[in-house]
């Protein structure tokens, strides 16, 4: 069983297709976990709400999400933020709206507990270094946890410490430490590398894949612009960070 984790989507529509395609093209894709953050920042909010509900993906709640439904309030956001957030809610309709509100904070699947932020602070912790990580492990009852959020792609495995992704991706197998994993942000990378990021756990090797596919940032910057959505929003997309 082939599984697309993705995380931080934020309403980039084109970023979003090319991993599903990107995924695809090496197997069969059997389920689709979703790390949060489906809204936010982009120019398509309601059409990537949709596409995220037609692939019947296993969803939890992010900042962005909670923010565009009302569910916290926007000033906890720096202006650009704030303002790609509001205007973000103001184009869902009242099914994407409800779909984002029942959004739980975690999920536990498969072994693994999926979460936004951390397992402490679902929506707004940053889990950035080794003493986050075994925090994070020390604190669930699953083997292993999958976070989004930094919109950094890693692999953490406990006792041995982080890995980080080369240009051709990384293998994580689950066959020794626990692990935390972050497959990166598809719809807007702060890692230095512009291409959207996820990840693929295979079942039958029980291992995770981290992988990252170009799309055409362009479009979605075109898009951007037309929205009247803050600048600094559209120009990280071209560098990555």
């Amino acid at each position: 069983m082939r599984t697309l984790i993705v995380s931080d989507v934020h309403s980039n529509l084109t970023a979003l297709d090319a991993v599903i395609a990107a995924a695809g093209a090496e197997g069969p894709l059997d389920a689709v976990w979703c790390l949060g953050d489906i809204v936010g920042y982009g120019p398509w909010p309601l059409e990537t709400v949709r596409r995220i509900r037609s692939l019947g993906a296993v969803c939890i709640q992010g900042n962005h999400d909670a923010g565009a439904i009302g569910r916290i309030s926007l000033d906890t956001f720096n202006h650009a933020a704030r303002e790609a957030c509001r205007w973000n809610g103001q184009q869902l309709d009242d099914e994407a709206r409800s779909f984002l509100e029942g959004l739980p904070d975690t999920v536990a699947v498969a072994g693994f507990t999926l979460v936004h932020g951390t397992p402490r602070d679902p929506l707004w912790e940053y889990l950035t270094s080794h003493t986050d990580a075994v925090a994070a492990l020390g604190s669930i009852d699953t083997r292993d946890v999958l976070v989004g959020h930094t919109h950094h792609q890693f692999a953490f495995e406990d006792g041995r410490g982080a890995a980080l992704p080369g240009l051709g991706g990384l293998t994580v197998p689950r066959d020794g430490g626990r692990l935390v994993v972050n497959p990166g942000s598809v719809g807007q990378p702060r890692d230095h590398d512009p291409r959207a990021a996820f990840a693929v756990y295979d079942s039958e090797a029980d291992a995770l894949f981290l992988r990252r596919a170009a799309y055409d940032v362009a479009a979605t910057q075109r898009a951007m612009e037309q929205a009247g959505l803050p600048e600094p929003l559209i120009s990280r997309l071209s560098v990555g960070r």
